[in-house]
């Protein structure tokens, strides 16, 4: 019997093992061939350099003089700032949707109220691909010039999910007796909602408003759709650097990526222990 036990445990402990190094090893190998001074074979490490986050940012150095891959610093820097752009503005708005729709369908009952359920997964359980052409033939016949707006449009249709998913979570798990407490010492529907009911919400509004923009930085098959030729964000702008072969300066995109999600997550955390 603890032979069994030992070999369950064992084996536990190595599908865990496995789990996260099949999670976190790419990343790491990403991480360290981001520093690889060859500029040619990235997979033969040549020695150490930080150049290539240099020439990322616009500098010039003495690896750009000889190979330079990126065509123009100005057009990564664009594309930065329109996924920027499109990320913020659609954590804005799939933020007070997602919440408004959370609370109606947990706090109100009316006809439709469980379809209506049901058809806010669906973004999420369609493939991309296909929510891709759903959207691009949409904009097409109604005649909408695609570009920021139908990006902005189309990464809605899918990220108010997930902030209701989220938001619902949290609606969940509260407790309303401090609202009825609220309501029998004379406050109104409006002080109470500001006083008592946002600051329980707040993790969870905050939580899905962090998910929301993480996945926005992040699409793209649904973006390159809907963007037209004028509009490039920062993943479609690596997809056609890595159509052209993986470059050094792909890695330390990626790393910068990875930095900037892991600030993001670790804000959301710190905001979320503060308002426990």
């Amino acid at each position: 019997m603890k032979a069994v036990r030992f070999l369950a445990r064992g084996g536990l402990v190595a599908y865990t093992a496995l789990f996260f190094a099949f999670i976190y090893v790419p990343l790491a190998v990403i991480a360290v061939y981001s520093f690889n001074a060859n500029p040619v074979n990235m997979m033969t490490w040549s020695g150490f350099t930080t150049e290539w986050y240099a020439q990322v940012l616009g500098f010039k150095t003495a690896i750009s003089e000889s190979a330079l891959y990126i065509e123009s610093t100005d057009q990564l820097l664009r594309a930065v700032r329109n996924s920027l752009v499109i990320a913020g503005a659609t954590t804005a708005i799939a933020t007070i949707f997602g919440t408004a729709l959370a609370i109606a369908l947990h706090r109100y009952a009316f006809f439709g109220a469980r379809f209506y359920r049901a058809s806010l997964f669906m973004p999420m359980l369609m493939p991309d691909i296909v929510l891709g052409i759903a959207l691009l033939i949409f904009f097409v016949n109604a005649g909408i010039e695609l570009g920021l707006k139908t990006i902005i449009i189309g990464q809605c249709t899918f990220l108010i999910s997930y902030v209701f998913i989220v938001v619902s979570a949290r609606l969940a798990g509260m407790d309303r007796t401090l609202e009825h407490a609220s309501a029998d010492l004379g406050a109104n529907e409006w002080t109470t909602f500001r006083k008592v009911v946002f600051p329980q919400l707040l993790p969870g509004i905050v939580g899905g408003a962090l998910l929301a923009f993480i996945i926005s930085m992040d699409d793209l098959v649904i973006t390159y759709f809907i963007a037209g030729v004028d509009v490039t964000t920062l993943p479609m702008f690596i997809f056609a650097m890595l159509r052209r072969g993986i470059k050094p300066e792909i890695n330390a995109i990626a790393v910068m990526m990875l930095a900037f999600s892991f600030v993001v997550a670790s804000l959301g955390l710190y905001l979320r222990s503060r308002q426990n």
